[in-house]
């Protein structure tokens, strides 16, 4: 499998304890993965490239059966649940970057004003005085 996806075999022995990918063993005690491991171990890869947390892809992939060959209604499934995190993930991207454009052109730098530094001004919650510096 390893040379196969070009996965670290430690990645797969990890993947398979968050229950994301399932192997047999031999009587030689050596892990051997169906075929249909190949897609999820895929997607797995995919999404550590785009940085989406093995969380979300557990998540996704939480229908879609490990013991059997997943059917194409079963990646679909997954499919509609991850397009979803998707779009929210985007959605925060897009609001991350219309508030990192307004900061830079602002150059306020103020911790009481500033949306980007101090969302609701949460750092005030916690007294007056400087909250972000590290002596």
């Amino acid at each position: 499998m390893s040379r196969r996806t070009g996965v670290a075999v430690s990645a797969l022995h990890y993947y398979e304890q968050l229950g994301l990918i399932a192997s047999r063993r031999t009587p030689g005690n050596q892990r051997r993965y169906p075929r249909y491991m190949l897609r999820r171990v895929a997607l797995i890869a995919v999404a550590k490239r785009l940085g989406i947390p093995l969380s979300d892809v557990q998540e996704s992939f939480a229908d879609v059966p490990l013991e059997s060959t997943p059917s194409h209604e079963d990646w679909q499934r997954a499919s509609r649940r991850w397009k979803k995190a998707l779009e929210l993930r985007r959605q925060g991207i897009e609001q991350l970057e219309r508030e990192l454009t307004g900061c830079i052109g602002c150059g306020c730098l103020s911790m009481k004003a500033c949306t980007l530094l101090n969302p609701d001004d949460e750092l005030g919650d916690s007294g007056s005085g400087a909250r972000r510096i590290r002596v």
